[in-house]
């Protein structure tokens, strides 16, 4: 229920303050292990500590994020969608959450990632399931394949 401004605002702080978890999470892990994070590490973290061939970017047009944000089976997500729908007046309770995550996603963070200078998957608003795709394309890049 809080405006799309200070929701923006909370994810992008909350995305800055659980890198250091993360960080640290990936510290511990055993190194002989290959390991695939999906993470919300701010690109400037992930420059002083990675590299092009660590990371994948993924990206997505604003109006596929958006629009199709619960669309995933992700528990956190239908978390977040049960709560809205359990509100007093979903439609509006959406309409606001949408709203801040097209700020998360507005085109000048989309633009940022894409010029991290990182490897960056683009998908396209086209309807078809890119799974296997991009898992081959991610698995190349990470030099997974022999």
């Amino acid at each position: 229920m809080r405006s799309p401004e200070e929701y923006a605002r909370w994810v992008h702080s909350v995305a800055r303050e659980a890198a250091e978890f993360e960080v640290a999470e990936l510290i511990s892990m055993p190194k002989d292990k290959k390991i695939i994070v999906d993470t919300n590490i701010p690109i400037d973290v992930l420059k002083e500590i990675s590299d092009y061939h660590r990371v994948a970017v993924m990206l997505s047009p604003q109006s596929m994020s958006v629009e199709r944000f619960f669309q995933r089976n992700d528990p956190e997500k239908q978390f977040i969608l049960n709560l809205i729908e359990d509100c007093e007046h979903p439609e509006i309770v959406m309409e606001n959450y949408r709203r801040g995550l097209a700020l998360i996603d507005s085109p000048k963070n989309y633009d940022e990632l894409a010029n991290s200078g990182f490897f960056t998957i683009l998908r396209e608003d086209d309807g078809k399931d890119t799974k296997e795709e991009v898992c081959e394309k991610i698995a190349r890049h990470f030099g997974l394949y022999g």
